[in-house]
């Protein structure tokens, strides 16, 4: 029996993988890299244990839940408070909202400017919403737009936020505005009515005791087999089906389904015949935000308490930092000493990509003394680790070019594609999960549109609690 291929080692491919173990069936994985997790792997330097961007374990999908739960033992997650805020105008400000806080860090005349310019967007909204820029003004006004949305956006995605599709924002960020964000935050502190339903931000989430890798290494260990460093160079197909991929050692890989998270524009240019001149077009039209984490191990023992913290200054080009320390006590060997995770989004062959280890290490000294979080002399070591094709970008051409490169892709009745770059979506860990666990449905018979999970565009961190509001949980 052939077995089902899977090109990629991350979440989706892995629970693909796993699934079709649970079912019987014989996979075998494919992932370029030799190591297992993409980008969330958890990477390690001289002990010390940091991730590609923080990854907390919380879902709404029961399934993804269980199978949590059945890869690692209770005792390999901990339970974690969520603490996290943005560094705006030389002031901390908590996230979610806290009105004291806010009122204090922008002044009264400001914040009675931000509330004026919130009524101004609600009487007279901008239309048509197309942006990322109008979708937040006309829900928080512009001025708050302007203090927290615009700077650190145009960081993560390197262009103007009137460029960026307002889908992104339905997704990520729908059903939050300014009024409930005042109003959340004062009930949580007031309210006692077990019947109220308060839709606000998860304040706490599990997370492996060594990091997501550790679950991933472990779903790598449970499957059939996972064959690292073999990258896919073509994948051979003839009319409605795939037969067979190429891997760069040279061997074929014959199957009788394909699962595919590779990122759309590198599966459609691996293509053998190539794909048709319009869908090579549209492919190359996706564009992909880039990553790079600048570790810095300090011989301090407590740095910030936050888990991350979201940088809103023009003057330093990080643009997230994470205290590992603060998500498992075990991301370090040595209690007296603290890693930092400085967080550059960049893309691949610019400046900052390009720049020596060394160059980036001395960037982030230098960064967190301006930013007065620690001085550059407590700094012992550091190292760099690149992440290419990070985020998948929601610019305004996007939406056009995925929809001929998914009617194309839908004319490969064997192979589907699952995860975040598979998707092209900007899915977090469970949803790509749930894509890859509805794709062994499929195989077994079922009838899944994995392009509707998440389509309702509800924001992945927000939940409806109706037991006391000051205990939401994820």
């Amino acid at each position: 029996m052939k077995p089902v291929v899977i090109i990629g080692g991350g979440p989706a491919g892995l629970t693909a993988a796993y699934q079709l173990r649970k079912a019987g069936l014989p996979s075998v994985v494919l992932e370029k890299d030799n190591v297992v997790g993409g980008i969330s792997r958890t990477a390690t330097h001289n002990g010390y244990r940091f991730d590609i961007g923080g990854h907390r374990f919380f879902t709404k999908v029961p399934a993804v839940e269980a199978m949590w739960r059945e890869v690692l033992a209770e005792a390999d997650f901990l339970r974690r408070q969520r603490l996290l805020r943005i560094y705006y105008n030389k002031r901390f400000f908590h996230y979610p909202l806290r009105p004291a806080n806010a009122l204090l860090g922008l002044g009264l005349w400001n914040s009675a400017m931000i509330l004026a310019s919130y009524i101004k967007a609600q009487m007279f909204p901008q239309q048509p919403e197309h942006t990322f820029e109008r979708w937040v003004s006309n829900r928080f006004g512009e001025r708050l737009y302007r203090t927290f949305f615009k700077t650190y956006t145009e960081k993560v995605w390197g262009i103007p936020c009137h460029e960026i599709s307002a889908e992104w924002a339905a997704q990520r960020i729908k059903g939050l505005s300014l009024l409930s964000a005042v109003k959340n935050a004062l009930l949580q502190q007031q309210s006692s009515n077990k019947s109220r339903v308060i839709k606000t931000l998860i304040d706490a989430f599990d997370y492996p005791r060594r990091g997501p890798g550790m679950m991933w290494e472990a779903v790598a260990a449970l499957v059939h087999e996972v064959r690292l460093g073999a990258e896919v160079q073509k994948i051979i197909w003839s009319g409605s089906g795939v037969e067979s991929v190429e891997t760069s050692d040279g061997n074929h890989v014959e199957g009788s389904r394909f699962i595919s998270s590779m990122p759309l524009r590198e599966l459609i240019s691996k293509l053998s015949p190539a794909a048709p001149p319009a869908v090579q077009t549209a492919a190359n039209g996706l564009k992909y935000r880039d990553f790079l984490t600048v570790a810095l191990i300090l011989n301090r023992a407590d740095v910030f308490p936050d888990n991350w913290i979201y940088i809103h200054d023009p003057d330093v080009k990080m643009g997230r930092i994470q205290n590992y320390k603060n998500w498992s006590p075990d991301m370090v060997p040595d209690a007296g000493t603290t890693c930092l995770g400085l967080e550059y989004f960049c893309f691949a062959g610019d400046g900052l990509w390009t720049m020596q280890d060394e160059e980036l290490i001395a960037l982030g000294k230098r960064e967190i003394e301006t930013l007065g979080l620690a001085r550059a002399a407590d700094v012992v070591d550091g190292c760099v680790v690149r992440m290419p094709k990070a985020y998948p970008v929601y610019d305004a051409g996007y939406s056009e070019h995925l929809r001929v490169v998914r009617e194309f892709l839908g004319t490969l009745t064997n192979l589907q594609v699952i995860g975040r770059n598979g998707m092209h979506r900007y899915n977090n860990q469970d949803h790509s999960m749930l894509t890859a666990m509805l794709a062994v449905e499929n195989i077994r018979g079922a009838h899944h549109d994995l392009w509707s999970v998440n389509d309702e565009q509800e924001y992945h961190e927000e939940i409806q609690d109706r037991r006391t509001p000051h205990a939401v949980t994820a």
